[in-house]
């Protein structure tokens, strides 16, 4: 964990401050939140046990991590029914849904690229 006041820290708050494709990065960024972002893109909604299922490899305490971060940033919604058991369900926000453009662009070019090597 990075102090608050250490130069990285200054550094990172900047740019999210300024910088659009920084501040894009920071909400989407690692592997694990696209794609929960394309699953439910793609699905409307999903429930908790749908998307571990999906996401092949992810740990529980990996995934509920990047639920909450999700929620937080205002990408997702989590709808819990008052039922027995409890059933939770996660589907996007309209500020998610502005985001499908940039992903779809981003799938192309790395379909498109997936093969490309340093040389």
């Amino acid at each position: 964990m990075r102090k608050e006041k250490s130069t990285n820290s200054l550094n990172e708050q900047y740019l999210n401050k300024n910088c659009g494709i920084t501040f894009t990065m920071s909400k989407i960024d690692g592997r694990w939140k696209i794609n929960i972002l394309a699953f439910l893109m793609n699905n409307k909604k999903l429930r908790y046990s749908e998307l571990k299922n999906r996401l092949e490899g992810i740990s529980e305490r990996m995934l509920i991590s990047k639920l909450k971060e999700l929620e937080q940033d205002g990408l997702i919604n989590r709808i819990v029914h008052q039922q027995i058991p409890p059933k939770v369900e996660y589907e996007l926000t309209a500020l998610a849904y502005s985001l499908k453009d940039i992903l779809l662009l981003m799938d192309q070019w790395g379909e498109e690229n997936l093969n490309e090597t340093k040389k």
